[in-house]
């Protein structure tokens, strides 16, 4: 069962890499059995929400959502990222925000990269350095990036961070130059959250996920229709619809796959 709202999860594992797809299977025979009741939240468009056809395609398509019941704004989530992809103190690929909801009470908003099905990041970008991976992450590639910030003025989430200064020194064991997990960033390009694409490929949790000791943060895929926080584990499409979900700035189209439990009537502008 989830920890209590406000009292910090007793400690646990991190999902290894055999649960992890066990857990994705588990769920999936699920799906294939017909056990899965259809319909999605009222509060999210009845056709927003893209659930995958298991038999259509065998590509993952990750989503992430965020507990703002359980979200205590520690930061953590933030420093891991920034460990992760050993970046500077002042790039926050995660940012979180204090704000009061409708009725005056407080909560905090952690904020990514949205991972648009119609990015408008992916639409300016001159060069196409910015695209949908076949698992429907959206990166940058920073070798062909040329630094314009078209990607920056269009994403309407502000998730996109430029990378102005020299890297810090970087170990060579650590060093990786794909789109997908650059470390070091390249200075003179855009860098964002890729959702830890690279350790999800390997059955591994995003390290935001890992760090959150609130098990706030949760990683999920549309194709076999299962989440995770580290500690439980979901129906992707019963959680969305039972839970009171949102996504940011639904009214732009750009089709976000990144949702928001709220729970209390925040009022979710920023």
């Amino acid at each position: 069962m989830p920890s209590p709202v406000g009292q910090a999860p007793a400690e646990h594992p991190a999902v290894s890499r055999r649960r992890f797809i066990s857990l994705v299977g588990a769920v999936g025979a699920s799906i294939a059995a017909g056990t899965l009741s259809s319909g999605l939240l009222e509060r999210v468009r009845a056709d927003a929400l893209p659930i995958a056809d298991p038999a259509a395609t065998e590509t993952r398509q990750w989503v992430m959502l965020f507990d703002l019941r359980r979200c205590d704004g520690c930061r953590e989530c933030i420093k891991a990222c920034q460990k992760m992809h050993q970046l500077t103190t002042q790039q926050e690929w995660i940012k979180v925000y204090e704000l009061r909801g409708v009725s005056g009470q407080p909560y905090f908003l952690p904020v990514t990269c949205q991972m648009c099905q119609a990015a408008p990041c992916t639409q300016v970008c001159p060069v196409g350095a910015t695209y949908h991976t076949p698992d429907g992450v959206v990166v940058v590639d920073q070798d062909v990036c040329i630094g314009c910030r078209m990607c920056m003025a269009a994403c309407p989430y502000g998730a996109r961070v430029f990378n102005w200064d020299a890297p810090p020194a970087v170990p060579a064991m650590l060093r990786s130059s794909t789109p997908e997990f650059r470390v070091p960033q390249k200075q003179g390009t855009v860098g964002k959250c890729a959702n830890c694409v690279h350790r999800l490929r390997n059955a591994q949790l995003p390290a935001c996920v890992e760090a959150c000791a609130m098990e706030a943060i949760w990683v999920g895929d549309l194709t076999e229709d299962v989440a995770t926080n580290g500690h439980d584990t979901v129906v992707l499409s019963e959680f969305l619809r039972e839970n009171d979900v949102y996504r940011l700035k639904e009214e732009l189209g750009t089709e976000p796959r990144v949702f928001y439990i709220t729970g209390h009537g925040q009022d979710l502008e920023y």
